[in-house]
């Protein structure tokens, strides 16, 4: 075709194509530059947006050396300026874009015959030999590769999306603190009976994050992530018509099932964000989810008073249950297991996601997708993996314990009515969805200046441990409201900490087992929350000294940063 065309437009489409080329080669090949000035080409420019995959078992498509494709954009910034000396130009020009384009994406390969065609039809409107057809074909090449390089950005939304769940995830949990007082006086229950309903949430809970991780790595987050909010919203709408029955026992059993569905939603978050998310930016997207997790709690305590006033008992739980099935609706037509599978994802945030250290599918030799199965010795036989366990035991006992006894603490001992023991005990996790978003910028940051993963998820998980473990030994000694809350703040505050610290730590410790471990992890957290939570009920019920209960909390915690400084890494273990 350009061997019969004038040459004028042939000079004129190779140049366009050639500077588009370069604009759209430089956008997705230069993704960062590093302290030595070296650039990182993105692995996944080569693969095959329809599905074929190469067979193996590293799910990446071959691409040419990084010193290959350096080359011929080099190469290609030189045809472009050459190109308007002679007519002889435009086939080299031509033959170093053949090449070039063999490097992209399927996608921009074909922004890039759109903008071909683009600069064919400016040529016949032109006559054949104009300057409009150098100057259209110009601009439509460059609009065209322009689009195709710009990122999507849809990782942030799925980010939002999974920051939204977990939102609903402890919202839906939180309102058993505020209603249960009512409830348990509606039904002539005691203390006791009320840290049994609460820690019957733990019963189911402890069950199914392991068997969530396992199903999260082999099918992928979103099936399993969406199976569970319904399970947890429908349970969740059932509880307030089941404690109506006067049944402790079909309560005790809703509140379980509530925890079996809840029980996925962690270790689908880590599993969904090691595919999602490159290295660079996991801290904060952890943050981000776990921040809407905190806000939970905040919106829960806030929510509940109001609405147990306006609907009765079944207000917040028929609402927040609803909201789950919504985005349960939401997430089974949004997300994807991979963004390769996305049709939201375009290239250019493709390369970026995989080259950044996402976790990619995995295919066998016929080209499907290959099965993870966790080898649980081996991961059981690492002291890191002991070290993520026992930082998810304690960090589950204090966090519980604050979570489902601070009203009644603000009521009993700062003498504060329900309605404000619910609004003075939401303020701290509000500073914690924050203060999470704070550390979870800082540990990047670190990492980017030149620190060890080790030595900042040291640092990061030792002031999440350390912190409270202060904090809680001060809260009794203190009298006035302002006193109390300021000392909660700065507790559930640093725990914040945690979320860039050993949340983060199972994507880099085993990234292809993120949601496994994360479900070992989670397990013993869960089993670290119904022992707190109902040791806490009965310690009241007997002695009524919240002294005892805060100080063996402050102890549970300054265990939990011995074993972190002195078992964790944030390197590789498992490959």
């Amino acid at each position: 075709y350009f061997s019969s065309s004038s040459p004028t437009f042939a000079r004129a489409t190779g140049a366009s194509i050639a500077n588009a080329l370069t604009t759209a080669m430089t956008a997705t090949m230069t993704t960062a530059t590093g302290a030595t000035g070296a650039v990182r080409a993105p692995r996944a420019l080569a693969r095959r947006r329809d599905g074929l995959r190469r067979s193996g078992t590293t799910g990446r498509a071959s691409h040419p050396p990084r010193s290959t494709r350096r080359r011929s954009l080099e190469a290609m910034t030189r045809a472009r300026e050459t190109v308007w000396s002679s007519p002889s130009s435009a086939a080299t020009t031509m033959t170093t874009a053949c090449g070039v384009v063999r490097r992209l994406s399927r996608r921009q390969r074909e922004e890039v015959g759109v903008a071909t065609a683009a600069a064919a039809t400016a040529r016949a409107s032109d006559g054949g030999d104009g300057d409009g057809s150098i100057v259209a074909g110009g601009a439509a090449a460059d609009v065209a590769i322009d689009a195709a390089s710009r990122s999507s950005g849809y990782r942030f939304v799925v980010v939002a999306l999974v920051a939204f769940a977990l939102m609903l995830c402890n919202a839906d949990r939180v309102i058993m603190a505020v209603a249960g007082v009512p409830l348990a006086a509606a039904n002539g229950w005691g203390e006791r009976a009320i840290g049994l309903v609460q820690s019957s949430f733990l019963w189911g809970y402890a069950l199914t994050p392991l068997l969530g991780g396992i199903l999260a790595d082999r099918y992928g987050g979103k099936v399993v992530l969406g199976g569970g909010i319904l399970v947890w919203s429908l349970a969740t709408v059932a509880t307030p018509f089941v404690a109506a029955s006067g049944s402790l026992g079909f309560l005790l059993l809703t509140r379980a099932i509530m925890g079996l569905g809840e029980g996925v939603a962690l270790p689908c978050m880590n599993n969904v964000i090691s595919r999602w998310v490159p290295k660079s930016e996991r801290s904060r997207a952890v943050a981000v989810s776990m921040g809407g997790f905190q806000s939970g709690s905040m919106i829960g305590l806030l929510a509940a008073p109001a609405l147990l006033a306006a609907g009765g008992l079944p207000g917040p739980f028929v609402l927040f249950g609803a909201l789950g099935v919504v985005w349960a609706l939401i997430w089974s037509v949004t997300s994807t297991t991979y963004p390769a599978q996305s049709t939201f994802v375009n290239a250019q945030e493709l390369a970026y996601i995989e080259d950044g250290g996402a976790t990619t599918e995995a295919t066998t030799a016929s080209g499907s997708a290959a099965k993870v199965t966790p080898p649980f010795k081996l991961l059981l036989s690492k002291a890191p993996t002991w070290a993520c366990i026992i930082a998810n035991f304690v960090n589950n006992w204090g966090f519980f314990i604050l979570l489902a006894w601070m009203p009644l603490y603000f009521k009993q001992v700062l003498g504060l009515n329900l309605r404000d023991a619910a609004w003075f005990s939401a303020l701290p996790w509000a500073t914690m969805a924050a203060s999470g978003i704070v550390a979870g910028t800082l540990a990047d940051s670190l990492i980017a200046r030149g620190w060890s993963n080790t030595h900042v998820r040291k640092l990061i998980q030792g002031v999440g441990f350390i912190g409270p473990a202060i904090c809680l030994v001060i809260l009794p000694f203190l009298t006035t409201p302002a006193q109390a809350l300021a000392a909660l703040t700065c507790a559930v505050g640093c725990t914040a900490f945690t979320q860039a610290g050993f949340l983060v730590n199972f994507q880099e410790i085993g990234p292809k087992y993120a949601g496994a471990l994360h479900g070992m992890a989670n397990t013993a957290g869960s089993i670290a929350g119904m022992l707190g939570t109902y040791l806490t009920g009965a310690v009241l019920e007997a002695t009524g000294s919240w002294r005892a209960v805060l100080f063996v909390t402050a102890a549970v915690y300054a265990f939990g940063a011995i074993t972190w400084l002195t078992m964790s890494t944030g390197e590789r273990v498992f490959d």
